[in-house]
């Protein structure tokens, strides 16, 4: 049965009325609740909570690696706390998910930008000394986004979300196919959760200027979550189009965030399934928000794209895509690549 958080919040002012939510037994019974902030906002959230929270520890987490994260569950498991409240963006969030699974303590996720899916998954992604890892943790207890913190983030950060929400009709068509090729079990739920996130961000033709838009794209990422939860695993939301991603990020660090990678791929994912309906759709979607649609905008060389198209599924070995599917040559790789440039224009 899908553990569920108990309450899940999307408005303005959320993290200065958080010591309502804390007040709830279901989080914590004595009220001993640590706060773990990142390095960038953490001043300003912690002025912000100080009235609602009184004299709660506040963590400083530098940044969103293994060693942070270890760092963190051993204060939280030297204080005896009951619960974890991790404000922030995704790398901050991803370290208290792993701490409070360290120590034990259940971890409520509040979300300052709308950068990717992180926000509720059951997977911490990491860095480490040989990159970056996932790894498994529980689902956030309580969830909140505070949208006054997600105006004043970086545009860049919340069209992110929006790339790496829409990817999930490319990751849901790459487990159908690994269902019908090698008949490995899928989960009807879950792919129905993934899809409904992404038709409800790619139905909506205002903006991240607007709360609406905000609201129904923090839904959509937080139901995304939801669905690697029911499917035990990222399947519904990660294909090959995160395999490109993850190639990219290999070969190339620091090209470009999460989500406008995790969007170029799965339009290209589209065209290589020759659905040119799909792919209409997702592109005129990453337009409508800015964000690239080809490799050549985020700074790519057509060499360099199919480079990391070759090495994509050695990223997620036993995961199989579109990509393992067509088993493509060096040769028909860059023919590909070509032709979608071609199919999509700059």
């Amino acid at each position: 049965m899908l553990p569920a958080p108990i309450t899940m919040e999307v408005r303005r002012g959320a993290i200065a009325q958080l010591g309502s939510l804390l007040a709830d037994s279901r989080v914590a019974t004595s009220g001993r609740v640590a706060v773990a902030v990142g390095a960038g906002l953490g001043d300003r959230i912690t002025e912000v909570i100080a009235p609602s929270l009184g004299d709660a520890e506040v963590f400083r987490v530098p940044d969103g690696s293994v060693d942070a994260a270890v760092s963190l569950g051993a204060d939280l498991r030297k204080g005896a706390y009951e619960a974890l409240v991790g404000i922030g963006g995704g790398k901050t969030i991803d370290a208290a998910k792993y701490a409070a699974s360290l120590a034990g303590i259940p971890m409520v996720a509040v979300a300052t930008n709308l950068a990717h899916d992180g926000i509720c998954s059951p997977v911490a992604s990491l860095t480490h000394e040989s990159g970056k890892g996932s790894f498994g943790v529980p689902m956030p207890l309580a969830i909140m986004v505070d949208l006054d913190f997600v105006h004043d983030a970086p545009p860049a950060l919340v069209r992110s979300g929006i790339g790496d929400v829409i990817s999930n009709l490319s990751a849901i068509e790459d487990w159908q196919l690994g269902n019908a090729e090698r008949g490995e079990p899928i989960d009807g739920l879950a792919c129905s959760m993934a899809r409904t996130a992404a038709e409800a961000v790619m139905g909506r033709v205002d903006s991240i200027e607007s709360d609406a838009f905000l609201t129904v794209l923090a839904e959509a990422l937080i139901l995304s979550g939801m669905s690697m939860v029911i499917a035990g695993s990222s399947r519904p939301s990660s294909g090959g189009d995160h395999e490109i991603l993850h190639a990219v990020d290999q070969l190339f660090p620091g090209t470009s965030n999460h989500g406008e990678l995790a969007g170029i791929g799965a339009a290209f994912c589209f065209h290589l399934r020759d659905d040119a309906a799909r792919l209409g759709q997702i592109v005129a979607c990453l337009r409508r928000h800015e964000l690239p649609v080809t490799h050549l905008d985020v700074g790519l060389t057509t060499e360099q794209f199919a480079e990391a198209i070759a090495l994509a599924p050695s990223t997620r070995p036993g995961r199989y895509t579109i990509l393992e599917h067509l088993r493509l040559t060096e040769g028909e790789i860059r023919d590909r690549v070509e032709g979608y440039v071609h199919a999509v224009g700059r």
